[in-house]
């Protein structure tokens, strides 16, 4: 018997546990863990490196049509390729996200993006996390998330997770997530919102184990119907 795997949008603003989340979910059920956010980014370095204006559209676009980025599986997270090249750990860099924030908020860009990432995941079996999984790349994904939690909290996480950050700059941090917010919510472009059939789920005061764990029973509900 052939066991049904599933599409699982996950959305939410920055420091909201996205990405932990979805490696472990996509752990826990076997399935890929496609990052939208590291696509971005790949790309978004590729555009620091080959010193291109954040804000040229055109330019951005064609940058994209020529990129290859490959999302390779590992049980610590995704080996994420640049055109060949190991870029996992410079894309987690502060200028490359602040930078990633600006390249994606252009329809361009975006266009070719969830082009790509349909493509990953059109088979199913994949968890994906990201801003508009769940409204513009999977619309009819079978499970559809959206984490929240409160900026503060957001912003001590970002704090814990970057060893580069001291404790005392928690307050620019947070002031950079709202700013963050406010980009990806007003966005013409698929901008930060949860789908209307989506669960919604407030992570701040839920460990990441306990929120994997219903997103775990939402899927096997869904897979029973």
């Amino acid at each position: 018997m052939t066991v049904r795997k599933l599409v699982i949008a996950i959305d939410g603003p920055a420091g909201s546990g996205k990405s932990t989340i979805a490696r472990r979910l996509a752990q826990r059920l076997g399935y890929v863990n496609l990052e939208s956010g590291a696509m971005y980014r790949a790309l978004a370095l590729k555009a620091l490196d080959d010193q291109i204006l954040l804000d040229d559209e055109n330019a951005l676009r064609e940058l994209a049509e020529e990129t290859v980025i490959d999302l390779i599986p590992r049980e610590q997270g995704n080996c994420v390729l640049l055109d060949g090249r190991d870029v996992s750990q410079r894309i987690r860099e502060p200028d490359v996200t602040t930078a990633a924030s600006r390249v994606s908020v252009h329809p361009g860009v975006r266009q070719i993006m969830v082009a790509r990432q349909r493509a990953l995941g059109e088979r199913g079996g994949v968890v994906m996390e990201g801003r508009d999984i769940g409204t513009a790349v999977f619309p009819d994904a079978e499970v559809k998330i959206f984490l929240e939690a409160d900026a503060e909290v957001r912003a001590e996480r970002r704090v814990i997770q970057d060893a580069t950050v001291a404790p005392q700059d928690a307050q620019r941090v947070m002031a950079e997530i709202v700013a963050r917010d406010q980009r990806d919510r007003t966005r013409t472009s698929s901008p930060l919102v949860a789908a209307p059939d989506a669960v919604i789920i407030d992570t701040t005061h839920k460990s990441i184990d306990q929120v994997v764990e219903e997103i775990r029973s939402i899927v096997k509900r869904r897979m029973s119907t």
